[in-house]
């Protein structure tokens, strides 16, 4: 049986990441990959970042779009709460066996409420890395917290992980896919 996994990306920077392993699960057969996209992907005063994906030929099966507007305390809770709302309709209809993300904006801190109180594992992408004097740092841990699986880019950040008292057998060094990007790059 096929495992439906939704992979999300909600900006350039983590779909630049994401792009070759959205690559090789679309066309792995053992699983239903989903692409969502969301977050400034679909907002033209951040770029429209929509376009690269386009021009890669990758599906996007969903796009959860908000007014983002201004950057503010209030305009982000805003958003956050209206992220829980739609990616609680869309896990609904979908059912996914499990939900993979990447990182540690406030949508994916979102959707991983969501698939928590959906119970739907999450397979979440560098935790434990540190960001100095930034609140992403508080988001990427409590994504941690609430995700089954960990694929962490370095042996520090396994060893936060696993301090953050996740399972050491749910913990895997895998390196940076933005690494791996780097040396399949055809100059």
């Amino acid at each position: 049986m096929k495992q439906r996994i939704i992979i999300i990306s909600s900006s350039r920077a983590d779909y630049g990441i994401l792009k070759n392993l959205i690559y090789k699960m679309q066309i792995d057969k053992s699983f239903d990959m989903k692409f969502v996209v969301t977050g400034s992907h679909l907002d033209t005063k951040y770029g429209n970042t929509l376009k690269y994906i386009c021009k890669d030929k990758i599906k996007i099966d969903k796009k959860i779009k908000i007014k983002l507007g201004k950057t503010t305390k209030k305009n982000i809770s805003k958003n956050l709460s209206e992220y829980v709302s739609k990616f609680s309709n869309y896990f609904h209809n979908i059912k996914p066996n499990a939900i993979l993300i990447l990182g540690d904006r406030y949508e994916m801190l979102a959707t991983a409420i969501v698939a928590n109180i959906h119970n739907i594992p999450i397979v979440h992408l560098h935790g434990g890395e540190i960001t100095e004097g930034s609140y992403d740092d508080q988001n990427r841990h409590a994504i941690t917290k609430l995700s089954y699986i960990h694929f962490v880019s370095t042996l520090n950040a396994k060893k936060r992980v696993i301090q953050m008292g996740e399972n050491k057998n749910n913990v895997f060094h895998i390196g940076s896919l933005g690494v791996e990007n780097l040396i399949n790059y055809k100059k």
